[in-house]
């Protein structure tokens, strides 16, 4: 099962358990932490099952146009045996008047060879419901349904109601959550790209940074820590600079490390001005 890297923590444990082995494609900075067409016909081999696809990525936000999923379904053709999981549990939160595609829609060709995924706890904010749905090829939900009957029974009666409520009422506010997003996102990119050592791409939805933290490596903190990783950067801006992150190592490419916005901006005007000076304290 290809798996793209940077990719949410979960991805390659749940292909261990289900007894799958999962290949870490990496999708660097360069090709905006996206997989190319050559870099996935390049991974394919006779054993490839699988690949999965999420647009906008957590952790980077990065967003797949039309033209580079087009690309991505050229290639898929050519190998009718791989399936592809498509993860758009963040497609209302795009950003700079981009437009929102997936697989399934953008290749019809494809259609019965794809899962598509999606949910309410990002855009309506109600992680804690725990809803997600799916729709693909009919022999595919019918072995999920039978799995996931013996595994939890399916979701409460509650929780299906409420997400019904959230998708078919009124969808205005979700237009303002992306202007607050996008307005977030703006502050929280300028002041990460002040701090000394950092470098952060504009990311194009979700509400994720992705900083380089490459710069810091090798430095050591006020209070005598090296940093050799992103993974110490992490733990040092926690311990000293009270700011949580999570390293991009974590999510299978680093050094990074992962700036949540979906906080106000009070919050994450303090955070980031935390980090600046824990970067500004820093020697070599």
């Amino acid at each position: 099962m290809i798996v793209l890297a940077p990719y949410w923590v979960s991805y390659p444990e749940i292909v261990q358990l289900c007894g799958a082995t999962a290949v870490t494609v990496a999708c660097g900075a360069d090709s905006g932490f996206k997989l190319t067409a050559d870099a996935l016909a390049t991974a394919i081999t006779p054993r490839t099952r699988w690949l999965i696809l999420n647009s906008p990525s957590n952790p980077t936000g990065a967003v797949y146009s039309r033209e580079d999923l087009q690309a991505l379904a050229e290639a898929l053709l050519a190998h009718p045996q791989v399936l592809v999981l498509s993860d758009d549990i963040y497609e209302h939160l795009i950003f700079d008047g981009l437009e929102f595609f997936t697989l399934a829609q953008v290749e019809p060709r494809l259609r019965e060879r794809v899962l598509t995924m999606n949910g309410v706890s990002k855009a309506y904010a109600m992680t804690g419901w725990r809803i997600g749905f799916g729709t693909g090829p009919g022999w595919l939900i019918e072995a999920m349904e039978k799995l996931q009957g013996q595994q939890t029974s399916g979701a409460c009666t509650i929780s299906q109601h409420a997400a019904l409520a959230a998708l078919t009422g009124p969808q205005d506010f979700i237009a303002q959550s992306r202007v607050a997003f996008q307005r977030r996102r703006g502050a929280v990119v300028e002041l990460l790209n002040q701090a000394p050592g950092l470098h952060c791409q504009i990311p194009q939805g979700a509400f994720y940074a992705f900083a380089s933290c490459e710069g810091l490596r090798g430095k050591t903190t006020a209070a005598g820590q090296r940093l050799a990783s992103d993974e110490d950067v992490v733990n040092a801006l926690l311990d000293e600079a009270g700011v949580a992150t999570v390293h991009g190592s974590a999510f299978g490419l680093g050094p990074y490390i992962r700036i949540a916005y979906a906080l106000d901006d009070a919050s994450l005007q303090r955070a980031c001005e935390a980090i600046q000076q824990f970067c500004r304290t820093l020697s070599d």
